[in-house]
């Protein structure tokens, strides 16, 4: 083969390879001609490249113009992880909402709706839903996008998302491979690493991979975690070890295999993004997602560039460069088929804010013994030192205490009970506050927190509030002026219940906020 129509292979090839984000509501340019040039055969989507529907159609469509099979992915996996809805709030609860009432039909129901939505939108992949098993309660990347801390929850949980997913056509990805619930550091900035034995992890992290396998899933996306029980070295992104040997061998998946985002700092600190991306395909990586955060033409064309120079001067095999591209090939043909055949109901569905309602957990503390126990929350409390009566009588004044969320939840995401909250009780007055806020300023609770609400309900808004220090001492501080004061945590919860009533929403999507809400001011 002479030298230039090989590099032509190779570079085809290693555009086949890769699934790059690209800014803009429309099809760039050097998006388009790429995809015509017959080597590029998949996108992502982030929010950003997201207004509506209709906006959404209308690109898919001209992305399609040039390869009707060409694969369209997003990562949304509904609840705090969404893109669709990334500028309202998702409109379907999360996985821990799901988990946590733990009817599978629900779950499947769900996943069929959010696949229904995607469809109609023209997307073929989605990036969920996340089979990892939250064991770490300190976890600050997976949290309530898991399905729970029990392995057989989230194994039942996966199968039903997968199965309702892809039966409205698009295709589902179990991630992160091999499970990043047992971890504490968040891989968009650091490496996590987890120290169980292969045993442990073969026991509670792989079953519910096993179980997505079982249902039919199509695409497996790798974690960048460091699992020293099947490689001390390398990350799983990164290991033919836990990608070929384990993944490929031991549990037997022949479909499609895709990284996660391979700019985040958990591989590309060491190894630079060329380096991480050819790494990845060496071993045993099919496609590449790159382009939450570096999505460009010169992104692009580095990473095409370091897959051909790296097969050139021999440290990325060819065989194994043709073999990744053939599976996403093959993938791009199935998927575009499913697209085009499978029809769907456009029909919007109440089925999110159903299973928010049905997600919502409420504890009162009993007067007697001061602990915890579930209650309808109607009457029984009417004073501030044995709680708030609910509903509540009149406008209250929230507090939502906001951390600063992972990359993996678009910062512009609206949440919260207070917008809610005002529309069925007007006059209903709010302020949110960040860890920054307060240490700016010693009397900022009292000022903001406490003084508004000294005639009024006081309604405590928390996300993940035992995973932050900060925010577990100022919801201490508030409640120890206001014990009356009801506790929302819309975040994992940690088994406490503090506040005289204390609601758990198991996500902060908009419909768990509006469910709150709902009952709060007895609507419900």
């Amino acid at each position: 083969m002479e030298p230039s129509s090989r590099h032509d292979r190779l570079t085809r090839l290693a555009e086949t390879t890769l699934q790059p984000g690209f800014v803009g509501t429309t099809v760039p340019d050097w998006v388009r001609r790429r995809i015509a040039g017959g080597g590029l055969t998949s996108v992502v989507l982030f929010g950003r490249n997201i207004v509506d529907p209709e906006q959404v159609a209308r690109l898919t469509a001209g992305l399609r113009a040039e390869n009707r099979d060409l694969i369209i992915a997003i990562d949304e996996e509904a609840g705090d992880v969404t893109r669709l809805e990334a500028w309202t709030g998702a409109s379907r609860p999360g996985n821990l909402a799901l988990g946590a009432v733990d009817d599978i039909d629900l779950t499947e129901s769900v996943a069929r709706d959010i696949g229904r939505e995607l469809h109609a939108a023209g997307i073929s992949l989605n990036y969920a839903p996340s089979a990892d098993v939250n064991s770490n309660p300190l976890n600050p990347v997976i949290g309530a996008r898991s399905f729970g801390a029990r392995t057989d929850v989230v194994s039942r949980h996966t199968a039903a998302w997968v199965r309702g997913l892809q039966s409205a056509g698009v295709a589902a990805c179990a991630k992160h491979f091999p499970g990043h619930g047992d971890t504490s550091v968040d891989s968009h900035h650091g490496l996590p690493q987890v120290s169980a034995s292969a045993e442990e992890i073969a026991a509670t992290a792989l079953p519910p991979f096993v179980a997505a396998m079982e249902a039919g899933v199509r695409v497996v996306m790798t974690a960048h975690l460091l699992a020293p029980a099947y490689d001390p070295e390398l990350p799983a992104t990164l290991s033919p070890r836990i990608l070929v040997d384990l993944l490929r061998g031991e549990l037997g998946f022949d479909g499609l295999v895709v990284t996660d985002g391979i700019e985040m700092s958990a591989v590309t600190a060491r190894y630079g993004i060329d380096g991480a991306t050819v790494r990845a395909v060496k071993g045993g990586a099919d496609a590449v997602c790159v382009g939450g955060e570096h999505a460009g033409e010169a992104t692009f064309d580095q990473l095409r560039g370091a897959l051909v120079q790296a097969v050139l001067d021999g440290t990325l095999p060819e065989a194994r460069i043709s073999e990744a591209a053939a599976r996403v090939a093959e993938f791009a043909a199935w998927s575009g088929s499913r697209t085009r055949a499978v029809a769907t109901d456009d029909a919007a569905s109440d089925i999110g804010l159903v299973a928010a309602r049905r997600a919502l957990r409420v504890l009162t503390r009993q007067s007697g013994n001061g602990g915890p126990g579930e209650d309808g929350g109607q009457g029984g409390h009417d004073g501030r030192d044995r709680g708030p009566v609910l509903p509540l009588v009149g406008a209250p004044h929230v507090v939502e205490l906001s951390p600063t969320m992972n990359l993996a939840v678009d910062g512009q995401t609206p949440w919260g009970v207070a917008a809610p909250l005002s529309d069925l009780l007007p006059g209903t007055t709010s302020v949110r506050l960040t860890e920054a806020d307060l240490r700016e300023s010693g009397d900022l609770l009292d000022r903001k927190g406490l003084d508004p609400a000294a005639e009024r309900s006081l309604v405590v808004v928390v996300r993940d509030a035992a995973r932050h220090g900060w925010m577990s001492a100022a919801m201490a501080r508030l409640l120890g002026s206001r014990p009356d004061a009801v506790v929302v945590e819309m975040g994992v919860p940690n088994g406490a219940a503090p506040g005289a009533v204390h609601l758990v929403t198991h996500g902060a999507t908009r419909v768990s906020g509006v469910a709150a809400a709902e009952f709060l001011a007895g609507r419900r």
